[in-house]
């Protein structure tokens, strides 16, 4: 049960149109970024910095994506992770006790429609998880004091840190020999990090996971079968540990969930419907509402919507944002129709699949077709909910 606060503001609530979290970096900001702090390349994954001539550039930039939320109609904004090289390893290797590579050590894959394409980041816990003073924060003061919409924060969920370890297998070849103790450690630094984040005025938080629709994809459920774990019951372990964070949350502040099943230069990390996790992921986790991928053929059919609950929100990611073409209103609606056949269109809302850029890297499409897409967003949204 999430605690109450007393005399708190009112709930920032899921609004019918909304965005999951990155933009396009613009191009001063990845030339700034290079020739500030260095060429970067797929191993070194940065997390913090504190280059005063960067944070300004990223400053402005964060101004003008602001601006852009803000023009799109749209009512809250992030700030498009400007700050960040990765979507969930800023955060991660802001603390102690992780490092990170991509030097195949792991057996999950990047994919495209040509087959398995490089091996995804593998995690390491080579020493105890502690947090760290946050550079997300201070990242959502910034935001916070720059925009007149709801400011809106992302944080990699809490239980990709044991997906992206390779599971019990992985985390027993580190530091901890006792998995509790392993996650008695992250949902402590977890715990830290949000209390620093609703103690700086957060009102709306959103947890980015992949982990949950992994788990819909028969190549990765017979992968973390093979990690010592059957699926279906690290799905339900993962559901009590996000509540472990989750429940901490005071109950004036919105906490979403964004499920996803990777995003990178238009590459893809699994695929299959909700369905082998729709009961789990809908009723036995404690969040608000979900950011559901539904862009395409791999996302599956939106039957698994019939275990929504009550009271939660399901954001229908609809509209793609690896793809430059801009989805017409007559076809956002159909998907939309489709949809509240299997959930209350008064529990539905809708966003693009996942964030725009989740690393610094690829410009799938123009900044003009990004602010288009959100503009399409709020459209549509005006016309269905009135």
């Amino acid at each position: 049960m999430r605690p109450q606060t007393a005399n708190a503001p009112a709930k920032a609530i899921p609004f019918r149109a909304d965005v999951v979290g990155s933009f396009m970096r613009p191009t001063r900001l990845n030339e700034a970024r290079e020739r500030l702090l260095g060429p970067q390349t797929p191993d070194q994954h940065l997390g913090p910095h504190d280059n005063a001539e960067l944070r300004a550039i990223e400053d402005d930039c964060i101004r003008d994506v602001v601006a852009m939320q803000e023009r799109a109609g749209l009512k809250s904004a992030t700030d498009g992770e400007f700050r960040r090289r990765s979507w969930w390893l800023d955060l991660i290797m802001g603390w102690s006790g992780f490092a990170a590579d991509r030097k195949g050590t792991t057996e999950m894959m990047w994919r495209n429609k040509s087959g398995a394409t490089q091996p995804f980041s593998r995690l390491w816990v080579n020493g105890p998880i502690e947090w760290r003073d946050s550079a997300t924060v201070r990242a959502f003061k910034f935001l916070k004091a720059n925009t007149k919409l709801v400011p809106k924060v992302t944080l990699p969920a809490p239980i990709l840190v044991h997906m992206y370890a390779c599971g019990n297998k992985g985390i027993l070849e580190g530091h901890y020999k006792d998995v509790d103790q392993f996650w008695d450690a992250v949902v402590a630094a977890y715990t830290k990090e949000v209390e620093a984040l609703v103690a700086a005025g957060a009102t709306y938080i959103q947890f980015d996971d992949t982990s949950i629709a992994f788990l819909c994809d028969p190549i990765h459920r017979e992968t973390v079968a093979r990690w010592g774990t059957p699926p279906d019951d690290l799905l339900k372990l993962y559901a009590r540990k996000l509540n472990e964070v989750v429940n901490k949350v005071p109950s004036h502040v919105t906490v979403m969930l964004h499920q996803c099943r990777g995003n990178r230069e238009a590459n893809w990390g699994a695929e299959g419907g909700y369905d082998p996790v729709a009961e789990v992921l809908f009723n036995d986790i404690d969040v608000d509402g979900y950011f559901l991928e539904y862009d395409s053929e791999r996302a599956g059919g939106f039957q698994p919507l019939r275990s929504l609950p009550k009271g939660k929100t399901a954001f229908l990611g609809i509209m793609s944002s690896k793809s430059p073409d801009l989805e017409s209103v007559d076809f956002l609606k159909r998907r939309i129709d489709e949809a509240a056949k299997s959930a209350p269109l008064d529990q539905l809302a809708i966003s693009p699949q996942c964030g725009f850029a989740s690393s610094i890297g690829g410009r799938p499409m123009t900044d003009e077709r990004q602010e288009e897409k959100l503009a399409r967003l709020v459209e549509v949204a005006r016309d269905v909910w009135r």
